[in-house]
Formats: structure tokens, sequence, C-alpha cells
């Protein structure tokens, strides 16, 4: 037991120098002062995920850059994470998982099968295929942006 108890001594004194076990207050200060600046700056605080608001309705405001001034679509996910909406000429719904880090997954969508113009329904198609393809998701000044590979797609808070 006593040879242990030396051994781990021997250890202790081979990886601490004894100087550093013996520093008083004024040895801490005056190292201190001698420390890189890096050293001294604080480490901003990991910034904190934001959380998808659940439950709110959201009308599209612009798809890939673009006013939609003319056209009406809209977007929620209630809290058994469905989304629904209004395309611009059907209604809609999926799955739509806000997941970690902002992402977003929606799931395949069902559509209504209301006939419009031309026009409306290429604007719905690439509206839909703007939501169906949507990785990311931010908050930015109060308006949901909704990112994929298919484009971005703006929206303001509806009522």
């Amino acid at each position: 037991m006593t040879n242990r108890r030396l051994g781990y001594a021997a250890l202790l004194a081979a990886l601490v120098p004894m100087a550093s076990l013996m520093a008083g207050p004024a040895e801490a200060q005056r190292r201190s002062r001698g420390a890189p600046q890096e050293q001294q700056q604080q480490i901003p605080p990991a910034e904190q995920e934001k959380t998808y608001p659940v439950g709110a309705s959201w009308a599209a405001s612009s798809l890939n850059g673009k006013p939609i001034s003319d056209r009406r679509a809209t977007f929620l996910i209630d809290a058994n994470l469905r989304g629904t909406g209004f395309g611009g000429c059907n209604t809609f719904s999926a799955t739509a998982y806000p997941l970690r880090q902002q992402g977003l997954a929606v799931g395949p969508i069902a559509l209504t099968k209301r006939t419009c113009d031309k026009g409306l329904l290429d604007f719905e198609r690439a509206y839909l295929t703007a939501l169906r393809a949507a990785r990311k998701w931010d908050l930015v000044d109060g308006k949901l942006v909704v990112q994929g590979a298919a484009g971005e797609v703006r929206f303001d808070r509806g009522l």
C-alpha cells in the first residue's frame, strides 16, 4: 500500500511542477497580467437555437425573390406537426417536422383538385414544390423564411 502511494506521489510530482502548487495569490496575479490577450477575452455564448412557432399562420409574401402581390398562399404547422395551407387554388396538407438546427422536413403533399387558370396553377406548383423541397427555416425580422433545393419562400405573419 505504501509503495502505491509513493508511486502516485512520484507521478504527481512529475506531472505538476512544484512551483505552481506553492504559488500564492501574488504569483497568480503576476501570471494573469502577463497572459496573452486572447486568453483573457470572454468566449461568446453559443447562439440559442430558435423554436419553430407551431400554430402560427403564415401568408406567403415572396417566392424565389419575387414579391407575391396578386396571389394568396398560406402555411401553418399545427401542434400535431401537420402542415396545412392554401396554394392559390387548392388547399393542401402534409406532415411537416421542424428539426434541430432549424431544419424542416415536409412530407408528401395531399392536394384538393380544383380547376383554376393556368397561371394560378403554375404559381401553385412552384409554391408547393418549394415547400416540399424545404430543408431549412428561419425567423428574420418577424418573417418566416423557408429555403430548399427548389427555392425560397418568405412569409408574413397571418391572422
